[in-house]
């Protein structure tokens, strides 16, 4: 916490999840840029709203979690995104996403090419990529970072918006792949390469696409992360589950935190797992933390 602060962003869709109980502002960029910030670097989502009440609201939300709302781009012509959800039992979420929404559009602009190149650590996702101009926008702003920008593929398989090409280009752009433990298989196969174990498969991958690091999560039975020459494998930790919406994100925002740091795979596992649990234990992507509080979530991990 007292090392230099980074810039990190979060790159790709800015919706509303639509829930039984009201409406939250959710996607990876804001989920993910509001724990970076929670952590102490800063978190930037980058994504496009349109010019719209809902957009309108997103914006006050953003600023309401201490995000800046400078790299959001709007649309005259297309709707703010809309997710629409439904939780089972236990608490996972299913998901209805809108098309043709203003993060399906998101443009090159010499702001965002700025911002690329002052960038330490940018997520993305295979979600908005789902559209060719924002998958062309997601690929400029990753050849626009340095070289040693730490650039995270945070694959999420939705519905059919995804295709083998879209995951292999994304991974050879990538530093670090982060994906769950169903989504590796259908990924091994879409490549036409055989999953046996968790740990072979992330191995499979480093050596196709040079990755530095893979990390598989398992939801509430931990996670896999390896590197070309060590592995790391955390139990997770056992939390009464609100709903697990956008407790990937938090587990990627502090895995990116600690690695930025050159943290160990341990320290690195156990941080990310304790702040993923504890976002699933909470109502909603984004809960209020008074900055003690998390202190004291942090100072367990020792």
């Amino acid at each position: 916490m007292a090392h230099a602060r980074h810039k990190v962003v979060g790159l790709g869709e800015l919706l509303w999840d639509l829930l039984p109980t009201g409406k939250q502002l959710g996607g990876a960029p804001a989920n993910f840029a509001y724990i970076t910030s929670l952590l102490g670097d800063e978190g930037i989502p980058a994504s496009r709203l349109g010019q719209d009440d809902l957009g309108n609201e997103a914006i006050r939300r953003l600023t309401q979690l201490g995000l800046s709302g400078g790299f959001i781009q709007t649309d005259a012509t297309h709707p703010t995104g809309r997710v629409n959800v439904e939780l089972d039992s236990a608490g996972q979420p299913r998901f209805e996403i809108c098309e043709s929404v203003a993060w399906d559009f998101l443009e090159w602009t010499p702001q965002w090419q700025k911002l690329a190149t002052e960038t330490d650590a940018v997520c993305f996702g295979s979600l908005a990529q789902r559209s060719a101009q924002s998958r062309s926008t997601i690929r400029s702003f990753l050849q626009a970072t340095r070289r040693d920008a730490v650039r995270v593929f945070d694959v999420n398989l939705r519905q059919n918006f995804f295709t083998a090409e879209v995951l292999a280009d994304s991974m050879k752009l990538a530093t670090i792949v982060k994906l769950n433990h169903e989504e590796l298989p259908r990924i091994m196969q879409g490549f036409e390469v055989e999953h046996h174990r968790e740990e072979s498969s992330a191995r499979r991958l480093i050596e196709m696409y040079g990755l530095k690091l893979v990390c598989i999560t398992r939801g509430n039975g931990g996670s896999v992360l390896a590197t070309p020459d060590d592995c790391s494998r955390h139990a997770g930790f056992r939390v009464k589950v609100a709903d697990t919406i956008g407790a990937g994100d938090a587990f990627t925002a502090a895995l990116v935190h600690e690695y930025l740091r050159g943290a160990s795979l341990e320290r690195m596992s156990e941080v990310a797992n304790r702040v993923g649990a504890w976002v699933a234990s909470e109502v909603g992507a984004t809960p209020i933390v008074k900055p003690e509080a998390l202190k004291l979530l942090l100072d367990k991990v020792g």
